[in-house]
């Protein structure tokens, strides 16, 4: 079998952006960055918002690993990053063979079914679904986000679970993999709208349908028309805000719902002001620092 070759440096968080991109430039087949840090006492974490980059490129002192298929690659990209400016501070801590491995198996073994109530589950299709799987979506990771893996996509799912949408008309507004109107379906809704800016979102929502055998239409924001008995939106809050007229005028009077996920808890009270004029939310859900936001429309 194959070897390929791992570059390792230690790199400052300043330089860790310009250090990544010579790499890139440098034709390494991948670059990660890891916090060199980890399982320490001195470890911290470095997160973003869902579809949003994280705050900062790199932890203070981070571990940049290049891979490159010849060995001499990746000693050529070493000779090369040493004399540049942007590299002062930087480490070169070695070069290492790396055992070629199946790494669609690899990134396989990574993503195990998700547990959104203790009957419904999210599945990817190398598994089989959990003996206590009554209900079940069948969903791979993908470019679209939602795979079920993030709080603000489980604490939709489960909201929807456990309320009955039988023959309910249901928009799913930044759709992403589409996985919230599949589960809408799974749970009975039968006119279901899923709309996206992005078409790669549209694309996998449809094939992520078609793969659940549900039946959806799925397009871009102006495929939206009328009023739906919920709607629900899982995006950001900055987004959420700016959407908050239209979104609340595709909710139908009289009992309509509203589902919004997407929200830190510290930004609760800036979404409640934002739809205020039409509907008055609350918290309905909280994981891992992220809220769900319900109304129901009078």
């Amino acid at each position: 079998m194959a070897s390929l070759f791992e570059l390792v440096l230690m790199v400052p968080e300043p330089a860790v952006e310009a250090v990544s991109e010579a790499l890139d430039a440098l034709e390494a087949l991948s670059v990660s960055v890891e916090d060199a840090d980890a399982l320490t006492p001195a470890e911290s974490a470095l997160f973003g918002e869902p579809g949003m980059p994280p705050p900062k490129e790199g932890w203070q002192r981070s571990r940049v690993v290049a891979l490159f298929s010849e060995e001499a690659s990746a000693r050529e990209a070493a000779r090369l990053l040493e004399p540049q400016a942007f590299f002062a501070g930087c480490k070169i801590l070695g070069i290492q063979t790396v055992a070629e491995q199946d790494w669609v198996r690899l990134t396989q073994s990574q993503f195990e079914p998700v547990e959104i109530t203790p009957s419904f589950w999210i599945v990817p299709t190398w598994h089989e679904p959990p003996a206590a799987a009554l209900q079940v979506i069948r969903l791979d990771p993908g470019l679209a986000f939602g795979t079920g893996t993030h709080p603000t996509t489980r604490m939709c799912l489960r909201w929807t679970a456990q309320r009955d949408q039988t023959g309910r008309r249901v928009l799913d507004y930044g759709c992403g993999s589409g996985i919230l109107a599949i589960g809408a379906a799974k749970f009975g809704a039968r006119d279901i709208v899923a709309v996206d800016i992005d078409t790669a979102a549209v694309e996998a929502t449809r094939l992520n349908a078609a793969a659940n055998h549900v039946a959806l239409q799925a397009g871009l924001p102006d495929l939206a028309s009328g009023v739906f008995d919920l709607v629900l939106a899982n995006i950001l809050a900055t987004p959420l805000k700016v959407l908050a007229p239209l979104l609340c005028a595709h909710v139908a009077e009289s009992g309509g719902q509203l589902v919004l996920a997407g929200i830190l808890a510290r930004q609760a009270d800036e979404l409640r002001d934002a739809y205020a004029p039409w509907v008055t939310l609350a918290v309905s859900d909280e994981s891992e620092g992220w809220i769900l936001m319900t109304a129901v429309k009078s």
